[in-house]
């Protein structure tokens, strides 16, 4: 680290680690101290799951879980092998295990992928469900990109789809109404490609369970979980495995 960036840490207190279980909105990156007015460079640290803390001037990203360092081999637990990119941890030094991401199965049947979240022990938390594009458009564009499910046990199924098709009909129709009213002539664009998911800008899924939203992600860079039952384990899951 530069002498700047030692003096600039030196000169604020340590981010301390916050407790993953009750997060709302959460990032995965390693960036500890992000640029504000009063901090002219970023400071990093050790990539993780983090929550924004403090004020606007002097925001920080406090880690609830650290993701595993990518140099070792994979952990192994209970007969399974927890990869060190889909493996996240309690402590930086990875003493800790929360949780892990098995490798996907592909179920040839339906076209989906599924990927088991399972916790330190080995026991099965939920499952991450990528569902292949359907036929299930209420317009004659172009087709849907795919959505995601989440399987948690004793809970509601939690279906992800882009925030221009979530909901009921009566819901989609509006937003295209609006966006119409609005004179915004590429609505028909955006809708194809679900609601702008252009290169640039990351699509913004909607997670619903019983019509209601539980969960909201931007790409998998930023999210939101709105629904205290829902594990925040699969959260993070889903923002390991990305929207891809």
């Amino acid at each position: 680290m530069a002498l700047g960036r030692r003096q600039q840490a030196a000169a604020e207190p340590p981010v301390e680690p916050v407790d993953w279980a009750g997060v709302q909105t959460f990032v995965v990156s390693a960036v500890e101290r992000p640029v504000t007015v009063r901090r002219k460079r970023a400071v990093s640290g050790k990539r993780a799951v983090r929550v924004a803390r403090g004020s606007k001037d002097l925001r920080v990203w406090a880690p609830c879980a650290f993701v595993g360092s990518s140099s070792g081999p994979g952990r192994q637990v209970a007969g399974l092998t927890a990869r060190p990119g889909h493996t996240l941890y309690e402590d930086p030094d990875e003493r800790r295990l929360l949780c892990f991401v098995e490798p996907p199965v592909d179920v040839e049947a339906d076209g989906e992928r599924r990927f088991a979240v399972r916790d330190g022990r080995g026991q099965l938390v939920g499952t991450l469900v990528r569902v292949p594009p359907g036929r299930r458009s209420f317009t004659p564009f172009t087709p849907f990109k795919h959505t995601w499910r989440i399987e948690q046990p004793g809970r509601p199924e939690v279906v992800g789809r882009n925030e221009w098709v979530s909901g009921d009909a009566k819901d989609i129709a509006g937003r295209v109404a609006g966006k119409l009213l609005g004179g915004v002539l590429n609505a028909v664009t955006d809708l194809g490609a679900e609601g702008g998911d252009q290169s640039s800008k990351p699509r913004t899924l909607e997670w619903r369970a019983e019509n209601k939203v539980v969960m909201v992600s931007e790409g998998s860079e930023k999210v939101t979980v709105r629904a205290g039952w829902v594990d925040r384990r699969l959260a993070f899951a889903f923002a390991l495995v990305g929207d891809r």
